[in-house]
C-alpha cells in the first residue's frame, strides 16, 4: 500500500504555530448520570453502575492535557458564551429549539436513545454552541488561522429537527453557517468521529457550498433519531448531490488504513473543491480503546490524520481551520488523542508525548479494498470529482 503524497506545506512561523482553544467550564453542567453504558437503567442487580460515557471527566482530562502537557506552550486559551437563541435558527428549526426549551422547562428528559436533557443540560449546550461560534469568529476577524473548538455535549448528531446521538445542538453547523455569512464561498467539513456526523449532513443535504465529508464506522443507522445509514450512496439532493461523501470503514480500520483514506479519497476530494474554510470534526472513539467504537487508531493515526488536513488548509484556506470537539470516550486515552492530533496540526516534528497503550495489531488489507471501492464508485457517480482541473 502506498499512499499518494501530501501536500505538506509547512505552517508559518508567528500565529500560525499557536492552536487558539476555546473552553468554558460552564459546560461541565451536562450532567449524564449513571446507569448502564449510555442509559440511566439501574437492573437492581448490579453492585457498581458507570457514568454515561459522554460525561464532565472526559473533557476535563481533555483540558487538562493541553494546559499541563507538553503542548501547553503551543496553546492560547479563550473563553466560551453562551449562543443566543436567534443564532441557532441558522441551522435548526423554531419548532426543535422550541422543544428543547420546553424539555428544560420541565426539568429535562430523554429525548432519544441515549440522549438526556437533564437540569444544566440546556444551558451546557447552549455555551457548547457559542463557544463554537466564537472560535469561528476568531477565525474570521483575522485573530488566528487554528481555532479548537473544545465543547461538550457534543452536536454533529443534532439534525435540524432533532437530537440525536448524545447531541442537542449541531455546534460546527452552526459554525459553518457564520462561515457562509460572512463570505466564505466553499467550506469542507471533514468528520473522523467513528460514528456518522449525520446531523451535519442533514444541514447541508441539498447544498454544493459546503462539501461534508465523514470517515465512519459502518455502523448504519440507528433507529428513528438516526435514520441515515451513512452509506456511500448519501451523496447529498438537489444542488447537493454529491457534496455529501461518505466513507463508511470496516470495523477494526487502523493508523494506516484512515491514512489510506485521507490520502486516497479524502485528499482529492478536498483538493478538487477548493474550500476556503475547513473545519476538522474531531472525535477520539474511533481509537483502538474507546467503549463506543470498533476502530483501531492511535496517537500516531491522530497525528497524521492533524498533518493531513493541515496541509490541506495551508494549501486552500490559507491555513484556517476550525476544530471542534465530538466524541472520544476513554477518559484518559482520548486526552491522550488529543494532544496527538494537534501535534499533527501544528507540524512538529517529533511527537511530545510517547503513546502509553499503543499496542493493537491492525491489517490494512481489508480497509484498502474498500476504501478502493468507495474511490470507484466516487469517480462514477460524484460529478464534481469528475470535472477537469481550470488553470490557475
Amino acid at each position: 500500500m502506498a499512499p499518494a503524497e501530501a501536500p505538506a506545506e509547512a505552517p508559518q512561523q508567528g500565529d500560525n504555530e499557536i492552536v487558539h482553544v476555546f473552553w468554558d467550564d460552564r459546560m461541565l453542567a451536562h450532567d449524564t448520570g449513571m446507569g448502564v453504558f449510555d442509559t440511566l437503567f439501574d437492573p437492581g442487580f448490579l453492585e457498581v453502575l458507570e457514568p454515561h460515557p459522554e460525561n464532565a471527566d472526559r473533557v476535563r482530562n481533555m483540558v487538562s492535557i493541553l494546559k499541563r502537557g507538553p503542548i501547553h506552550r503551543f496553546v492560547s486559551w479563550y473563553e466560551g458564551r453562551p449562543a443566543l437563541i436567534p443564532e441557532l435558527l441558522s441551522f435548526h428549526t423554531p419548532g426543535y429549539i422550541k422543544e428543547l426549551q420546553e424539555a428544560d422547562a420541565a426539568g429535562g428528559r430523554e429525548l432519544c436513545a441515549g440522549t438526556m436533557l437533564r437540569p444544566g443540560s440546556f444551558d451546557a449546550a447552549l455555551v457548547a454552541a457559542g463557544t463554537t461560534l466564537s472560535a469561528m469568529h476568531h477565525i474570521l476577524d483575522g485573530h488566528g488561522k487554528i481555532a479548537y473548538a473544545l465543547v461538550r455535549p457534543p452536536g454533529h448528531h443534532a439534525q435540524p429537527t432533532q437530537a440525536d446521538g448524545y447531541c442537542f445542538l449541531n455546534n460546527a453547523g452552526l459554525a459553518i453557517k457564520v462561515a457562509l455569512s460572512s463570505g466564505c464561498k466553499r467550506v469542507a467539513v471533514v468528520d473522523i468521529d467513528v460514528h456518522y456526523g449525520n446531523g451535519t449532513t442533514e444541514g447541508f443535504y441539498n447544498s454544493n457550498d459546503v462539501l461534508t465529508i465523514s470517515l465512519h464506522m459502518n455502523h448504519g443507522s440507528w433507529g428513528p433519531s438516526h435514520p441515515q445509514s451513512g452509506s456511500i450512496d448519501e451523496l447529498g439532493e438537489g444542488r447537493g448531490l454529491g457534496f455529501n461523501l461518505n466513507i463508511p470503514l470496516p470495523n477494526g480500520t487502523g493508523d494506516k488504513g484512515y491514512e489510506y483514506a485521507m490520502m486516497e479519497l479524502v485528499t482529492p476530494a478536498v483538493t478538487k473543491f477548493d474550500p476556503d474554510m475547513v473545519v476538522m470534526v474531531i472525535g477520539q472513539d474511533s481509537s483502538a480503546f474507546d467503549p463506543n467504537g470498533r476502530q483501531c487508531l492511535t496517537m500516531a493515526g491522530y497525528r497524521r490524520i492533524g498533518e493531513i488536513l493541515r496541509g490541506l488548509a495551508n494549501v486552500h484556506s490559507k491555513g484556517r481551520m476550525l476544530i471542534v470537539q465530538e466524541g472520544g470516550y476513554h477518559v484518559t486515552y482520548s486526552a491522550y488523542c488529543v494532544h496527538a492530533t494537534l501535534e499533527g496540526v501544528l507540524h512538529l516534528p517529533v511527537p511530545l508525548l510517547p503513546d502509553p497503550i499503543a499496542c493493537y495489531p491492525e491489517d490494512e488489507a481489508l480497509p484498502v479494498k474498500v476504501i478502493d471501492s468507495i474511490k470507484k464508485y466516487w469517480k462514477k457517480n460524484v460529478a464534481f470529482l469528475q470535472e477537469e482541473d481550470k488553470p490557475m
